[in-house]
């Protein structure tokens, strides 16, 4: 069978490279080593974390916060195995509407693990064993990438486990050993510390969620750290040991020193890697870097020109959003057009709570680049509708440029984050100036106004309502 487009990875960029192409008249073939469709995003990443996520808030605020809202109700108790079993309702709801699209926009689905024969030819073995060669004009790699983990650690997937272990586990732990303050640790984290379990984070860097604003991290670190969570940073772990139902992880701290950590549970989250084991890369000719990562122009190229690369298994921030971003660009490259993308504007979010959203420069990197730049921030706290949900934690800062005052970056800690970063993001597409987001009614009472004053402090240094 040819197609126009082959597709091989059936997650958030694979999809939706698929659907596009599609839409833009290609025929259209996508191949999925697993029996769902989605990767790991909808199967075991981003959409079930957040099932737990909710679920585990639900729980927290019923023991922490009904009461001060004057709902009286006895103990709260956890029904784990029915937390777990809501929670792969959703994957599964999710995913199914995945195949609902694809039979929708006519896009053949091939479920087996698809490798290249050559630069136009992709071999699909399936489950049974036996094989297909489909043969495509385009191809587009989206396999997408796997947890990463130390290179003494040994992951037995019952105790020393990765995320995917985590989103299932028989019981709540009693104390959560996490290696690595990253987003995924600090989610999957939250999520067991609301449950009631002890919950450790040990991180090599100084502080958490290295890569964001670092007045973010400390913000973010004082808030879980008060929910109970407790933080060992510059500590770099040395050795992973597991006895019975009993984890040992010792580490160095920054004075030197070993340090040693206990529990029932270890989640290593300390990054993911590209995914193209059996992709037969080489026989296409396809060239990958020394990071394991497919390489690429700035139109999603391989170094073979039919031959296509998104999301996590290429360059960049490893996010859902950002692999879709990239299957649109490269499906309407493909079909003749011209579309872009600004990787400084995709949003990087956490899903704690508070959130912790970001999108443009931090502070940091505006000072390294040697940007003249100013700062406004806001607190949470000093809002109305904060107050009334009793959510205070966190803040918004917005930095603009010092002569231009258009906006380079913000960064929030707060209720809802996820969705009010999106605002500065648009703003920053349209390359808004502060004035411009101080200028613009927000309504009242909301925590979107939380922006418009931290705006206003950026843009003349008078907030309102601080």
């Amino acid at each position: 069978m040819k197609y126009d487009v082959i597709v091989i990875g059936s997650g958030p960029g694979g999809y939706i490279a698929a659907v596009r192409a599609s839409q833009l008249g290609q025929k259209v073939a996508i191949i999925e080593k697993y029996a769902t469709l989605g990767g790991t995003c909808l199967n075991v990443g981003c959409i079930p974390s957040k099932a737990l996520l909710d679920s585990s808030h639900h729980y927290y605020d019923a023991v922490k916060h009904f009461e001060e809202h004057g709902i009286l109700v006895d103990t709260p108790k956890i029904d784990f195995p029915k937390m777990i079993e809501r929670k792969a309702k959703v994957v599964e709801q999710t995913t199914g509407g995945i195949k609902y699209l694809m039979d929708k926009n006519k896009i053949d689905v091939y479920e087996g693990l698809g490798s290249f024969v050559d630069a136009t030819n992709v071999k699909v073995t399936k489950n049974d064993g036996s094989e297909e060669t489909i043969e495509g004009t385009n191809i587009i790699i989206a396999t997408g990438s796997k947890p990463s983990t130390l290179p003494f650690i040994s992951l037995d997937k019952e105790r020393i486990i990765t995320s995917t272990e985590a989103l299932k586990l028989p019981e709540i732990p009693k104390h959560l050993l996490v290696i690595g303050g990253g987003v995924i640790g600090l989610e999957l984290g939250s999520v067991y510390k609301r449950l009631g379990a002890d919950v450790s984070v040990i991180e090599y860097m100084d502080k958490i969620v290295p890569g964001m604003d670092t007045d973010v991290s400390k913000e973010l670190q004082k808030v879980l750290k008060k929910q109970g969570v407790k933080f060992f940073t510059s500590h770099g772990v040395s050795s992973v040991e597991r006895n019975g139902d009993e984890i040992t992880v010792k580490a160095t701290n920054k004075k030197g020193a070993e340090v040693e950590f206990k529990g029932d549970y270890c989640l290593v989250s300390v990054g993911r890697r590209p995914y193209t084991d059996g992709l037969g890369l080489d026989n296409a000719g396809v060239k990958v870097n020394e990071r394991g990562q497919v390489e690429i122009n700035d139109h999603l190229q391989t170094n073979i020109p039919n031959i296509y690369a998104i999301g996590d298994v290429v360059k960049g921030a490893m996010l859902a959003h950002k692999a879709e971003e990239e299957g649109v660009v490269t499906a309407e490259f493909i079909a003749g057009q011209k579309p872009h993308i600004d990787y400084n504007l995709i949003p990087g979010i956490v899903y704690t709570w508070p959130e912790v959203a970001a999108v443009g420069k931090t502070e940091q990197e505006l000072k390294d680049a040697g940007v003249d730049y100013k700062a406004g921030k806001f607190s949470m706290r000093a809002l109305g509708r904060s107050r009334a949900s009793g959510d205070i934690d966190g803040f918004v800062k917005v930095l603009a440029d010092k002569n231009t005052d258009e906006v380079l970056g913000v960064h929030i800690v707060g209720a809802r984050a996820a969705d009010l970063i999106m605002e500065a993001a648009v703003a920053m597409e349209y390359r808004a100036s502060a004035e411009d987001l101080a200028r613009i009614c927000h309504g009242h009472p909301t925590y979107s106004e939380a922006v418009k004053e931290a705006a206003k402090a950026a843009w003349d240094g008078k907030p309102l309502n601080a």
